[in-house]
């Protein structure tokens, strides 16, 4: 599996985990400086606990799309570079603000990542990653519509949600579906369901065409 230098294996109380360098944030394991990237609590982190050849790099560009809390988008910003946190509802934006204050890299917005010509003027062009985790119906189409973010070399990381999309349909179909329409704007590289860590979740890892 390929991931960043700054995700390194790492084990707690016995138990090898995932793990990057940073200020823990809601009580998670920690060893040292190391902290714990619980793959229950990330989509992310269970797409490199799989095995998926992300692209993400020390260092790199990233806007985050559905920072929720904080939680994924911290770990990120342990080894990224610039790294933009969207996140729609004000209860967690807050929770992410506070944890933004102890990482100069991390930028929270409290903005829709589905209208994102609202934060088209913070957010800088020719990113090399896009990391998505919205809980809402058109997954695709906010991806697509993001990719105005992206650079031609960078990839779209995205965790889809299919009871968020339709409760009614079994999410193979669903799955297939959002893939699809994604292929308006991307190249699928590689898919893998996240069970056991989230059920009825796909991830998917493309680039721009």
């Amino acid at each position: 599996m390929s991931r960043p230098d700054g995700v390194a294996w790492h084990t707690f109380d016995g138990t090898r985990s995932l793990a990057t360098r940073g200020k823990p944030v809601y009580g998670e394991q920690t060893d040292g400086e190391w902290r714990r990237w619980d793959p229950h609590r990330s989509k992310l982190g269970a797409t490199f606990e799989k095995g998926l050849e992300t692209g993400l790099r020390n260092g790199d560009s990233v806007l985050y799309l559905g920072a929720a809390n904080g939680t994924t988008v911290s770990h990120v910003a342990d080894f990224a570079g610039p790294t933009y946190a969207v996140e729609f509802a004000p209860r967690p934006a807050r929770d992410l603000v506070a944890v933004a204050r102890t990482r100069d890299r991390l930028f929270p917005l409290l903005k829709d990542a589905r209208t994102p010509e609202t934060y088209a003027h913070v957010v800088e062009s020719e990113l090399d990653a896009i990391v998505q985790d919205v809980a809402t119906r058109g997954q695709a189409r906010v991806a697509n519509e993001n990719r105005r973010f992206l650079a031609d070399d960078g990839r779209l990381i995205a965790a889809i949600k299919a009871r968020s999309e339709d409760v009614t349909r079994e999410p193979p179909a669903v799955f297939e579906e959002v893939l699809e329409s994604l292929t308006a704007e991307y190249e699928v590289l590689e898919t893998e369901r996240l069970e056991p860590y989230h059920d009825d979740h796909l991830a998917v890892v493309a680039r721009p065409l």
